[in-house]
Parts: structure tokens; C-alpha cells; sequence
């Protein structure tokens, strides 16, 4: 890939298109009230997908960008667990009865904190709470420096089938450099504990373009990381913004990787993978040939939302805990960032809502053709527009940047579609910008 291209587009500061339009522009006119007239409004038949924000991890990872509480102790995870069961309670008690459980998941932070016992009443609540169809699909995210036989029991009898471990480096130098020290054999205990008790669906997350980080090295993660056969693996880039997350500025930037640099990176990694038997999934994943995500590619069903690539169909996403984004038909909310915030929202009965985006007809035909070339690198903007009642003239004459793209041989269009070469997939997110109503419409 040229350099010059690398810099004009890669290192754009452009949004992941999780979904569209993005969090900057969530505002406080979507607020709780907006948010319990959308619940009420959901159909009683109408199938969901759940996620669970628990926000703690016992050490600060440097290139972290989540919102996370280091603690050492349990009372305050115990804490804000007791407020996100009650949100559990109030956000049930707004929206219709027979709502369709499909998929669950917990993120965090370390979701696993929550020990063996939190993690069963959370699930026995949400059955409770909510049908779960069978089966459903419930996943969780590891930290394997934290896991113990115990909680892989739990995660078992919970009939979790599904766990995501954070590996990002097996590199000694690159883990002191991130302040994640992790070995292979911990990672690969984890992976065997999970699979013992019944959870047999692995994803791995690796990281690209961290400090001291070399194309050797990221090969070697890669082969280790194959060696315990995960169903499917995540590979970022690592984003380094320490103006906007602190704990970033605890990471050396002279020895962070140029973007040619983490250009070969990315590349070698993803040979490592395809020459292993997994398959390229959109930007940034890679899954074995039975696993769902590669399924959904195959017959064009694969989705992205919040969480990033995606098999879930549902089209509404209720979220749990401080920080969580849900979404409903008419558009998208947020929790509170602040847990302060939001464990008062809560315990004064309301629910936590503090800002969200109510969605146009234009934003759904705009994040339409965003999602399809962010999971098919190609889009059919015609069709989509006419499905949507749209005027496909309009969004392609308005979409400056596709001519710069085509000019620069990163996209091929015939009649309005659109085919990302496959030596610029990297660069999809350039792309999708050309669609995005909020950027500016000259440069990348």
C-alpha cells in the first residue's frame, strides 16, 4: 500500500462506524423520558439483544481507551451491581412482557470481577426479567490474568457459550510497554478452563502498532494465538489519543510504530491468520469457516453494531450499566458516563439516560450503506436507497469523497455501486466516511 495513501486515509481520525450516526452526536434532547416512550412503544413479540457494562478491572492497561475503575477490593463492584439489577427491574417494568432474548453480552472493564456468584444472579434476574429464546447466545469478556477455575464453573452453569479473551501482545516487551504482562500459558489455561466447563465458542483480541511492537513479534502473537485455535479473532490498531485518555500518556510515543510500520504489521498478521484456515471478516476479524460470523458474510446477513461485528439480528439493543448504549427502532441511548450519576438516576427510580439520537429517514438509509461496506466492502447504493424510499442521486452526488477514492484506486463504482479493492480494505473506514452526514465533505 502506498505511503501516501496511508497517510491520507488510515491515519484519518475518522469513527470505527459501529454505528451510525456516531456517539459525538448523541445529545441530551433523547433523554430518560424519550427512552421509556420508545421502550413502551417496542413490540410485545419483538426480539433483543442485552449488554451488561461492568466497569472495573483490578490494573490499568496504558492503551486502554474504555471507561474502567481500578479496584482492588470488591465492595465497589458489589455496589454497582445492586444499582444495575434495579435498572434491570425499572427498564423491564417500561417495556412490553414476551420481549425475546437472543443474545447477552457482558463487557466491561473485567465483567469476570463480578465472581461466580454476582455472575449467576445476574443471569437468574435477567431470565426472570426477560424470555431467553432457545438457545441464546450469551458471551462474556476475560481478562485471563484474573481468571479462576471458579468463575469458569459459573460461566458454565450460566450456559455462557461464548467468552472473548483480551491477549492484544504475547511480546514480554510489548506487554511491559502497555503495562499488560500476560503469558502464553495463562491465556492458553483460560481457554482450557472455558472449554472444559462447556464454553467452546473463543474469540481472542489482538492489537496492532502498540510500543516496541515489530512485524516479527506480531507474527509470533498470531501463531501463538492460532496454536490454541480461537473461533475467531479481533485485530485493532491501536489508537494512541493520551489528550483525550490519560492513561495513554504513560505509553513512550517514540517507540510507537509508523503507519507504514503498522501497515506490514496489520498485513502480516492477517497472512498469519488466512494461511492458518480463518477467513477475513470486514475490517478488522477473522473466523474460522463454521463460525457464525463467517456464515453471515457468506449469505450477506453480517451485522454491526456497538459491540462490532456481528451474527445478532436484533434490531433493538438494551443496554445495562453506567456508559451502556442501547438502541430501539426510533434511534440510540446512553447510560450515564459518570457511575455517580448514574447510580442516583437509578436509586431516585428514573432510568439513567442522559443523551441518545433520534434517527431520520436519511441517517437509516446512510447508516444502511455505511454498515454493508463496513461488512461486505461493496454497497449496492441504488438498491439501498430504494428500499429505504431514497433518492440514490442525492447521497452519491453529495459523497465528494468517493471521487478522491476512485481517483486514488481504492474503490471501483459502476452505477452507483461501490467495491473496495481488496488491497485497500484497511482503509474502509475512508470509505464509509464518504456517506457520513456529520464529516466534512472535502478531505478525509
Amino acid at each position: 500500500m502506498q505511503t501516501s495513501i496511508l497517510k491520507e486515509y488510515r491515519e484519518a481520525l475518522l469513527p470505527w462506524y459501529t454505528i451510525y450516526p456516531t456517539v459525538p452526536e448523541f445529545t441530551a434532547a433523547v433523554g430518560a423520558e424519550t427512552y421509556e416512550e420508545w421502550l413502551r412503544g417496542l413490540p410485545a413479540d419483538d426480539s433483543v439483544s442485552l449488554y451488561l457494562h461492568i466497569p472495573f478491572c483490578r490494573s490499568i492497561c496504558w492503551y486502554c481507551g474504555f471507561p474502567t475503575t481500578i479496584t482492588r477490593n470488591d465492595a465497589p463492584i458489589l455496589n454497582y451491581l445492586a444499582v444495575v439489577r434495579d435498572e434491570i427491574r425499572l427498564v423491564s417494568e417500561q417495556a412490553p412482557q414476551g420481549l425475546l432474548v437472543n443474545d447477552v453480552h457482558f463487557g466491561g472493564g473485567t465483567p469476570t470481577l463480578i465472581g461466580p456468584a454476582g455472575f449467576l444472579a445476574m443471569i437468574e434476574l435477567l431470565r426472570r426479567r426477560f424470555a431467553f429464546r432457545k438457545p441464546a447466545t450469551i458471551a462474556v469478556e476475560i481478562d485471563p490474568r484474573t481468571f479462576t477455575a471458579e468463575i469458569a464453573e459459573a460461566l458454565g452453569a450460566a450456559n455462557v457459550n461464548r467468552a472473548s479473551l483480551g491477549v492484544q501482545s504475547f511480546d514480554p516487551i510489548v506487554q511491559k510497554a502497555i503495562n499488560r504482562v500476560q503469558s502464553e500459558s495463562q491465556t492458553a489455561a483460560a481457554v482450557e478452563e472455558l472449554r472444559r466447563h462447556g464454553v467452546r465458542r473463543i474469540n481472542f483480541d489482538l492489537i496492532f502498532g502498540l510500543p516496541n511492537q515489530t512485524v516479527e513479534s506480531c507474527v509470533q502473537t498470531a501463531t501463538a494465538a492460532v496454536a490454541m485455535r480461537p473461533n475467531r479473532l479481533s485485530v485493532f490498531g491501536y489508537a494512541h489519543i493520551p489528550s483525550v485518555i490519560k492513561n495513554q500518556r504513560l505509553i513512550e510515543e517514540t517507540a510507537l510504530p509508523d503507519s507504514v510500520a503498522r501497515a506490514e504489521q496489520a498485513g502480516a498478521v492477517a497472512d498469519t491468520l488466512v494461511a492458518a484456515g480463518y477467513q477475513e471478516i470486514g475490517l478488522d476479524h477473522f473466523a474460522l469457516p463454521d463460525d457464525e460470523l463467517t456464515l453471515a458474510q457468506a449469505c450477506g446477513r453480517l451485522r454491526r453494531n456497538s459491540l462490532g461485528y456481528s451474527a445478532d439480528t436484533c434490531k433493538t439493543l438494551i443496554g445495562f450499566g453506567a456508559s451502556a448504549i442501547g438502541r430501539v427502532g426510533e434511534g440510540y441511548v446512553q447510560n450515564d458516563v459518570t457511575r455517580g450519576f448514574y447510580s442516583r438516576h437509578i436509586a431516585a427510580g428514573r432510568l439513567a439516560t442522559s443523551r441518545g439520537y433520534h434517527l431520520t429517514d436519511e441517517d437509516r438509509v446512510r447508516a444502511a450503506i455505511i454498515e454493508r461496506l463496513m461488512c461486505d466492502l461493496e454497497a449496492d447504493v441504488p438498491a439501498i436507497c430504494a428500499a429505504h424510499g431514497f433518492d440514490p442521486i442525492r447521497l452519491l452526488d453529495s459523497a465528494e469523497r468517493l471521487a478522491m477514492l476512485a481517483e486514488d484506486g481504492i474503490v471501483d463504482i459502476e452505477k452507483g455501486f461501490i467495491r473496495v479493492r481488496q488491497e485497500h480494505r484497511f482503509v474502509i473506514r475512508a470509505v464509509a466516511a464518504a456517506f457520513d452526514g456529520f464529516l466534512d465533505r472535502v478531505s478525509p
